[in-house]
């Protein structure tokens, strides 16, 4: 336990580290297992480094890139072909789905806005 190594601290707060680095174990095993542990950020970026223009201050591009990551996991661990521990293959494709409308919902936003200060 971290709170006996790290004497001068508060306890609990090292009880939250614990927890955090068991998120981050399970978590990653889905997002990076059998690879670069930050491999799910490599991959997105990669991805996106071909759209140099992409502009991440839009709503709707960082909705993409979110989604991005979701599938990215999922084909992640189709192609190693081992079994989630955090979040299942079908809950990360509903996630899609639903970034899929939210990024539509955020275009048309983004339309409104920018017809109303041409205006």
């Amino acid at each position: 336990m971290l709170a006996k190594k790290y004497t001068s601290g508060h306890p609990g707060f090292y009880k939250l580290l614990e927890e955090e680095a068991k998120l981050h174990n399970d978590k990653n095993h889905d997002y990076a297992i059998g690879g670069n542990p930050l491999g799910n950020f490599h991959r997105v970026a990669e991805i996106l480094s071909h759209y140099p223009n992409l502009d991440l201050s839009k709503s709707s591009v960082v909705a993409l890139v979110y989604m991005m990551k979701q599938i990215d996991a999922n084909l992640w661990m189709a192609s190693q072909g081992h079994k989630p521990k955090v979040e299942g293959s079908k809950s990360r494709w509903m996630d899609v789905s639903v970034y899929a409308k939210i990024i539509i919902l955020l275009i048309q936003e983004e339309r409104c806005k920018s017809k109303n200060v041409k205006s």
